[in-house]
């Protein structure tokens, strides 16, 4: 009796799953046309069309080609200029390849991204007009700004990954880069500091008479804390030496050291040889590179510029420019772009010399206003974003201008 109770029990579900699964299917059918006739909003073949595919594959071609072009030549020029000292510090090819040309391609065609923007956008532009594409495009009815869309979709692609290559992935390279140049090329680089004195928290003062940044190690050291503007705690030690294999920063193991804290006209002394100690502060922090602000991702930037805010220090300005300056990049492809179309849409006697002329030489003018207005910022006291910006602004006013006198 038990058993057969069991069994129909075991019907009873099996046609209750089977009945929620049928229910479910039903269910199914019923929404999928709906989701797929909806997920249509979603695909991009709906806004573009096969003139904007056009248009976007001739200028990621051509930026494509471009750089492949122009950074091979630089390639063999470099390598042709610096064989002799590679040669000369017996640098392995291995490390010539992955460690200094594999991380230099990427540096320089992203920091020349606007160069080849500017030269890829005139290029093809006026190919289209000189073949009157751009004449029958306009005789079908497409405006002039219905033709600038697939220009500001591919230049959204462009900036986001110019951003994200600046901002995560360059950093990295550029140290294995400049580690390289160091040991194969005798490039020069800051390795030693004299009388540094920084906060290194609130109302805690260090100082440091010689640094040498080669061992990670600090001579003539003292540490002062002061409550209410009175010295209460001044630790001094010999030498000091950043531990670099901890788990953690800020370790430091201070040598000959001595402590004395002060309570009103009392004073307790304690010594010793050795000790370990925390002291939030880093070698990155006392010793400053040329370039050191290229090795820092975004986020580094921005916690580096606050701790050093936080403790008032004043050289944190071409921090700021750096951080500000790869946004205002990321733009840039847009302002070149404008001006780029507006010069070459128009069908010209005489080719497209002229107007590659005319690219090249703005697209140089904005690198060289980029570095021009960073120096306004650390030797003229500029605002570092205005500093970044005002290429971004000089351009923006010509891509308006260029814009507004372009063929409609």
């Amino acid at each position: 009796m038990n058993k057969q109770f069991r069994n129909i029990k075991h019907i009873a579900k099996n046609k209750k799953i089977l009945s929620c699964a049928s229910s479910f299917w039903s269910w199914l059918k019923r929404v999928f046309p709906i989701i797929r006739k909806r997920s249509g909003w979603l695909n991009p073949k709906r806004y573009l069309s096969i003139l904007d595919w056009y248009i976007i594959k001739k200028f990621i071609g051509t930026y494509i080609f471009s750089i492949v072009l122009i950074i091979s030549i630089a390639i063999v020029f470099d390598f042709n200029e610096n064989l002799s000292k590679f040669t000369q510090y017996h640098a392995p090819m291995h490390a010539i390849i992955f460690d200094f040309y594999a991380n230099f391609i990427p540096y320089y065609s992203n920091l020349f991204s606007p160069l080849f923007v500017f030269i890829s956008v005139i290029f093809f532009t006026s190919k289209l007009a000189g073949n009157s594409e751009i004449i029958a495009m306009m005789a079908a009815g497409v405006s002039f700004k219905r033709l600038m869309r697939p220009y500001m979709i591919t230049c959204i692609l462009i900036a986001s990954l110019t951003y994200y290559l600046n901002s995560s992935v360059i950093p990295h390279g550029t140290i294995i880069r400049q580690n390289f140049e160091n040991l194969y090329r005798n490039s020069k680089r800051s390795s030693s500091a004299e009388n540094v004195q920084l906060q290194v928290a609130k109302n805690t003062v260090a100082y440091i008479q010689h640094y040498d940044n080669d061992y990670k190690r600090g001579y003539g050291f003292s540490l002062d804390r002061f409550e209410n503007k009175k010295l209460v705690n001044h630790m001094t030690a010999t030498e000091i030496q950043y531990d670099t294999v901890s788990d953690s920063k800020f370790h430091w193991k201070a040598t000959n050291w001595k402590i004395r804290k002060l309570k009103g006209l009392k004073e307790h002394i304690t010594s010793g040889s050795e000790i370990d100690t925390v002291i939030l502060m880093e070698p990155t922090d006392l010793v400053y590179s040329k370039g050191q602000q290229e090795t820092f991702t975004s986020p580094e930037l921005l916690e580096y510029i606050s701790k050093q805010t936080s403790r008032g220090s004043g050289n944190v300005v071409q921090y700021e420019v750096e951080y500000h300056k790869r946004i205002a990049m990321s733009f840039s492809s847009f302002i070149l772009t404008i001006i780029g179309l507006s010069l070459s849409s128009r069908k010209r006697k005489g080719g497209m010399g002229m107007y590659l002329g005319i690219g090249l030489a703005l697209s140089v003018g904005y690198i060289l206003l980029q570095t021009i207005s960073s120096t306004f910022a650390i030797n003229a006291n500029t605002p570092p974003i205005l500093a970044a910006w005002i290429p971004n602004i000089i351009f923006a006013v010509i891509a308006y201008f260029c814009y507004r006198h372009a063929p409609n």
